[in-house]
């Protein structure tokens, strides 16, 4: 007879049904697991013998196979061991055989018989609260799981004989509770900010409706304390945005202590990254910076600095607001709705735009074109914004901090999106949270400008050449203009300013 216990398998943040199938008989001594899995998957026979030894049993001299059903389905990951080692033990009689029928388990197992955290519990438990079933998990993730529901039953030893003790009645696992990060250190402040009042203006739409953001200066003017204090005016995730960013770090194995918290990512990796760590990818099909800065931030400084390659797999995920990794035998799609935000030098050495400087190598026309050159024309399409940030001056820095700092710019950006969240429930999107993610034709039917808007647009979408992409983020980004001045109407004035931020980056393409 063979014993079966439910467990999960991961494709991107989905957790998939696996049936662990446990078989004893007569034969020679041996112990195999088929299923498709993994080396880790193959290396659990060796846990799993000294975890049971360690825990006072020994395996059966009998031929043991193990199966992982579907069989043609990829299984990967050390939280296989937890799910084979209790079905041997039903099937030995060291727990009852039914006490596992409800359940679904996963969990690694050391060789003493204590039982290590894995990543991925958070999707398990919700996976196996649609299914009915409670779940059985290491210790140190119970506080993650707890999170998927209040009612669903969850089990989380720190050992084998600690669970075995609880199926028997002798000692008995309270339920974990759900961990809340505490209070961090302090966010940096816009009040930090010396001068620089547009880059602070374009930080604050970009903001209010999510747009995409490209800063262009020399060094020192402050595009990385800009884009560092990003985070502090934007708001908190929502119920739902908590649960999928969650489940992205679960799947990625980053909440530390299964500790929640409501504060938006913010992701920078170096220009060194590769393109599997940017959008996902590697021999396990893990999600990459792109997904982990999934409703939060994705900030890419020295832009050019990154390989052409790397930056053009970035193109899809900012339209689609996925990652999809395919392999001969594995496809996994990860959520990647972000906000990118980039600076750069203008070339170089980064001064060619400073008055009276004199490049030494080549004319600044021709340094700028080949450093700029490394950015392709549809990507720099796709940024809502893109600035030029000055140097600042020393009488800039001589002056005392800004009145209005980051709490008070929050709060007109928070209006603003409430503005934009109630709008996208009312006409039934309710998944669109902010104007950069509504769809052309509804962008069309919202932000409509009045007759002096729509001359202005279509005269310059002739001037400037503006693509059919290009159109429409103008639209968003006037829309949100006039949200953060709470007007219905979108005015020939938003039309003006959405231009004037879109000017830079087509001056920016045509350079390359």
């Amino acid at each position: 007879m063979a014993v079966r216990v439910a467990t999960v398998a991961f494709e991107g943040i989905e957790a998939r049904p696996v049936d662990v199938q446990v078989q004893i008989s007569n034969g020679n001594v041996a112990f195999s697991v088929v299923g498709l899995g993994d080396k880790a998957v193959g290396e659990s026979r060796e846990r799993v013998r000294s975890a049971l030894i360690a825990s006072g049993l020994a395996m059966p001299a009998r031929r043991v196979t193990v199966n992982l059903a579907p069989a043609d389905m990829p299984k990967e990951g050390s939280h296989y061991d937890l799910p084979i080692a209790l079905a041997i033990m039903a099937a030995i009689g060291a727990i009852p055989s039914d006490a596992l029928g409800g359940f679904t388990v996963l969990g690694e197992l050391a060789l003493d018989g204590s039982i290590t955290a894995v990543a991925g519990c958070l999707p398990a438990a919700v996976a196996a609260n649609a299914r009915g079933h409670g779940l059985i998990c290491p210790a140190a993730c119970g506080a993650e799981a707890a999170w998927a529901s209040s009612e669903i039953e969850i089990i989380a030893p720190r050992s084998l004989i600690q669970l075995a003790n609880h199926f028997k009645g002798s000692q008995v696992l309270s339920r974990p509770a759900p961990a809340v990060r505490g209070i961090g250190p302090a966010q940096p402040d816009l009040r930090d900010i010396k001068g620089q009042e547009s880059a602070k203006r374009a930080l604050e739409i970009a903001a209010a409706g999510g747009h995409h953001l490209l800063m262009n200066g020399p060094p020192g003017s402050g595009k990385s304390m800009l884009a560092a204090r990003l985070p502090s005016i934007l708001p908190p995730l929502s119920p739902r945005e908590l649960l999928e960013v969650s489940m992205i770090m679960s799947v990625a194995g980053a909440l530390s202590g299964g500790e929640l918290t409501d504060r938006r990512p913010f992701r920078a990796p170096h220009h060194s990254a590769s393109m599997a760590a940017l959008v996902g990818g590697g021999i396990h099909a893990r999600p990459g910076e792109a997904s982990l800065a999934h409703h939060g931030v994705l900030f890419l400084d020295e832009l050019p600095e990154f390989s052409m390659q790397t930056l053009d797999s970035l193109r899809q995920p900012i339209e689609t607001g996925e990652v999809a990794i395919s392999r001969a035998n594995h496809r996994a799609v990860y959520p990647a709705r972000f906000q990118l935000v980039a600076a750069m030098n203008p070339c170089r050495c980064g001064h060619a735009t400073d008055p009276g400087y004199a490049c030494k190598r080549q004319p600044k026309d021709r340094c700028i074109a080949q450093y700029q050159a490394k950015l392709s024309g549809p990507l720099l399409d796709r940024f809502d914004l893109s600035i030029e940030v000055p140097a600042v001056s020393a009488s800039d820095l001589m002056l005392p901090p800004a009145v209005e700092g980051s709490a008070q710019v929050a709060e007109r950006v928070a209006r603003a999106r409430d503005i934009q969240r109630r709008r996208f429930a009312d006409i039934g999107l309710p998944h669109v949270a902010t104007n950069s993610a509504a769809p052309a034709p509804v962008i069309e039917t919202i932000a409509a400008p009045d007759a002096a808007g729509q001359k202005l647009i279509r005269d310059a979408a002739e001037r400037m050449r503006l693509t059919a992409r290009g159109f429409h983020r103008v639209l968003k980004l006037a829309r949100t203009l006039a949200d953060l001045d709470e007007s219905a109407e979108v005015r020939r004035i938003h039309i003006a300013e959405a231009l004037s931020y879109r000017g830079q980056s087509g001056g920016a393409a045509e350079a390359a």
